[in-house]
């Protein structure tokens, strides 16, 4: 695709210019790099290696986390290097890709919600029927959309002309940052991003409120069945079902205050973005593993095979 820029490149203006903040920002970003990273790859290999974790709830959080792991990549390194220097530059190429990833793995992520929300309603108001209708096959499928679907994403971005100013007010490249830069009446542009955000459903991207209100309807679903449950049923479902409401919210409440409202720039936005970009991706291992007792009982027998092994050794 041929674009019509004479921009070759951004200067991203990052969190802070004074050093030693940069020097906070880089020790703050790295630190919670390496734990999205471990808690996430602790995840991924304990669902992967455990067959005690075969149902469609884990199957979904091994997906969920392999998409925290790359949506936290896709930022992260990047901001981390980029507090050693001075003045920090991004080619549009890289810039483009950036954006692609960042999207796209964010919407996998929504998608993948929404399916964690599907299994928990399924299992608390089908019971009988939990395994016919959240087969294995059919997981795979749903999870086999959630990407493809992910993948249309940022064609907004890619049709823009890029001619004059090239310094983006922020640590990395985004939709709504690039908007300001273009060099083209973007008004059109503009109302298109936020009305499919708020509830648009002409494209294949999900819409952040719909989604949102689509979720914690289905939560509601869950709360109306289980008033029919013994106590001890609605302990364990509402365990299970806490999680998952905690992560919607921590996901969608950045998102939708960023997304959902015309181009203005308020000075929280940048603290936000740092809170969705590499706070939750960390968050959500957490909440995943200290609310559930299988996925703990499952890392303790991974961890003493890996001690046994170490031993035989």
């Amino acid at each position: 695709m041929q674009l019509n820029n004479n921009v070759t490149e951004f200067i991203l203006l990052g969190l802070t210019q004074d050093p030693f903040r940069k020097k906070i920002v880089f020790v703050t970003f790295l630190l919670f790099y390496l734990g999205t990273l471990l808690g996430n790859l602790i995840i991924i290999t304990t669902i992967k290696t455990s067959r005690a974790l075969g149902s469609p709830m884990y199957f979904f959080l091994f997906h969920l986390s392999l998409s925290d792991t790359c949506f936290s990549t896709s930022i992260a390194p990047r901001t981390i290097v980029d507090a050693l220097l001075k003045k920090t530059t991004i080619s549009f190429s890289e810039c483009i890709i950036q954006v692609f990833s960042l999207h796209f793995f964010g919407c996998l992520e929504i998608f993948i919600l929404i399916l964690m929300a599907v299994d928990c309603c399924v299992a608390i108001c089908k019971p009988l029927h939990y395994m016919t209708i959240m087969s294995r096959r059919i997981c795979s499928v749903l999870v086999a959309v959630a990407w493809v679907l992910s993948l249309v994403q940022i064609f907004l971005a890619l049709g823009l002309p890029f001619c004059g100013p090239n310094e983006i007010d922020h640590y990395f490249c985004d939709l709504e940052p690039l908007l300001k830069l273009a060099c083209t009446d973007t008004y059109v542009t503009n109302l298109l991003l936020v009305s499919n955000n708020v509830g648009d459903y002409s494209s294949t991207q999900p819409s952040t409120v719909s989604s949102s209100v689509m979720l914690m309807f289905s939560y509601i679903i869950i709360l109306h069945f289980l008033r029919n449950h013994s106590a001890e049923g609605r302990r364990k479902a509402l365990s299970t079902c806490i999680s998952h409401i905690v992560m919607v919210i921590l996901f969608f409440v950045p998102c939708i205050f960023i997304y959902t409202r015309p181009a203005t720039t308020f000075p929280m936005d940048k603290m936000i973005a740092v809170f969705y970009t590499i706070g939750t991706p960390l968050l959500n291992p957490l909440i995943y593993t200290l609310r559930n007792a299988e996925v703990k009982n499952a890392m303790r027998k991974l961890w003493s095979k890996k001690l046994v092994s170490d031993d035989q050794f």
